[in-house]
């Protein structure tokens, strides 16, 4: 399978997919008769901010926060201004505590982005207070083609898989040059119970990354 070295070009590639196809029209019935979350210019803003060779770490989402003014097109992000939501209050905990640094109020984590952190929800819509209400056969079989292109990558990649849901996806990867890191999901229903605090994800993740002489990321805001 030849490399991509663009989203631009991955997206030409799969337009023509009876699933691309299918989304589209589905997009445009949702968009068009419902409230739906993220505003649709920041459906694919995860692929607007990590170009492929960027591509650092990847952090699998469910789906988009259903709230008004939440959802920004980056799993678990929201805009500046916007109160934390609990599970990213619990992945700010787990930094802080992991790196030994002060996380600011913001939950913007478009500077992650930035530094090459895929942030990337599986159902990239939901209707507004309707969770999961856009899981559909046509998001799944994007997001099989989205993980088997990260699959032909060069470059040494690290998965932070969250929760029972992300965890299936390591199924799917299957390049050498990939590191897996699995916890239980750092909602506050998961993350209390145990196995979220104290993970040590974050620094895991850059000895990894320094490890294959890579930059690592930069978690605090």
């Amino acid at each position: 399978m030849e490399t991509l070295m663009t989203w631009e070009s991955f997206f030409r590639r799969v337009a023509s997919k009876d699933y691309a196809i299918e989304l589209k029209a589905f997009l445009d019935e949702e968009y068009a008769h419902h409230v739906v979350y993220p505003p649709r210019n920041l459906v694919f803003n995860a692929f607007k901010l990590t170009q492929p060779e960027a591509i650092k770490v990847v952090i699998i989402g469910q789906d988009p926060y259903h709230e008004p003014h939440q959802a920004m097109g980056l799993s678990f992000s929201v805009p500046e201004g916007i109160g934390l939501p609990p599970s990213l209050i619990n992945i700010y905990k787990e930094v802080q505590s992991d790196i030994g640094c002060k996380m600011k109020s913001s939950g913007d984590l478009t500077y992650l982005a930035r530094q090459g952190v895929l942030l990337l929800n599986a159902y990239l819509t939901v209707r507004e207070n309707e969770p999961l209400s856009h899981r559909i056969k046509a998001y799944e079989s994007f997001m099989d083609d989205v993980l088997d292109y990260i699959d032909t990558l060069p470059q040494t990649i690290v998965f932070l898989l969250w929760g029972g849901f992300a965890k299936k996806y390591a199924a799917k990867i299957a390049n050498p040059n990939r590191c897996i890191l699995t916890s239980v999901h750092p909602s506050p229903l998961s993350a209390n119970r145990g196995g979220w605090f104290g993970n040590h994800h974050f620094s895991k993740t850059n000895a990894i990354l320094l490890a294959h002489d890579i930059k690592p990321i930069a978690w605090n805001n």
